[in-house]
């Protein structure tokens, strides 16, 4: 069964993500435990994460996966940062405990002069001080690879996963891969990818997946998404990505613009238009 899905918001209680979700005919979706431009703490009451729950089971909606805010860096070199990105990572994998959510997903960060190496370790340092809850899994997120941003190569996020005694997993994201130089406008470059992939990272560590077009060519480390086939990747890439082997069973989750008269719901009835299963 296709799970496909999309970033929903918790305002007013988290259950209401579910509530949206099904709004979109979404039946997997992602959320932030908090507003992810502050260091925030999840403010989830008891009522709310047992209706959150009961939603989503009743309505066969999931997995979810709760995204990290945006100041969290794994990779820093500054002990203050990397203590507060350690606290944050906490409180997320144990709000996603308290959801019954698998998967709380980061961006590694940008090391910021430590170097590829040193950020990598650092990375891996900081989330093995992380007490995990069993039933959560830590996904890396691969990114656009802007900067000294890691997480743009197969290779660094496997040097992670390498490092960390953690049992860490991977969502990719399509605009992120390709803005990183990974092309999947074509069937033979997506199955190159998924390829590559599988030989650097192993594709039993992937998880989920973040389905963006991108609104930027490949390989210019520009990270604005797109609607589903309207962007440079396309239709032929999209249809290639959705339709693959290595992504049958995974779930699918869009981050997609909100504009020129489409959201969601648009983007998830058009992946199923695409979907051939």
């Amino acid at each position: 069964m296709l799970r496909i899905g999309a970033h929903t918001s918790i305002a007013g209680g988290v259950d209401n993500a579910v509530d949206e979700q099904l709004d979109y005919d979404g039946n997997c979706g992602q959320i932030f435990s908090h507003s992810p431009q502050v260091w925030q703490d999840p403010n989830i009451g008891d009522d709310e994460a047992e209706q959150f729950r009961a939603l989503s089971d009743d309505n066969d909606v999931g997995p979810w996966v709760i995204h990290t805010s945006y100041l969290v860096n794994l990779c820093t070199p500054k002990d203050d940062l990397r203590e507060k990105s350690i606290d944050s990572m906490q409180k997320e994998v144990d709000a996603a405990d308290k959801l019954d959510i698998p998967y709380v997903n980061v961006h590694l960060g940008a090391h910021t002069g430590a170097g590829v190496e040193g950020g990598l370790d650092n990375a891996a340092s900081a989330l093995e001080n992380v007490d995990v809850p069993d039933g959560v899994t830590v996904l890396i997120e691969s990114d656009a690879g802007s900067g000294t941003k890691l997480g743009g190569t197969f290779e660094e996020l496997a040097g992670v996963l390498d490092r960390c005694d953690l049992d860490l997993d991977v969502c990719l994201d399509t605009a992120h891969m390709f803005a990183a130089g990974y092309d999947l406008s074509t069937p033979e470059g997506v199955d190159e990818t998924f390829a590559e992939f599988d030989e650097v990272v192993g594709l039993e560590h992937l998880e989920c997946v973040h389905l963006n077009d991108s609104k930027h060519e490949c390989g210019t480390n520009k990270d604005e998404h797109a609607h589903v086939g309207e962007g440079l990747i396309g239709e032929e890439g999209m249809r290639a990505f959705i339709n693959h082997d290595a992504v049958e069973d995974v779930p699918l989750v869009l981050e997609t613009p909100t504009e020129n008269g489409k959201s969601y719901d648009w983007n998830i009835e058009r992946v199923r238009e695409f979907y051939e299963g």
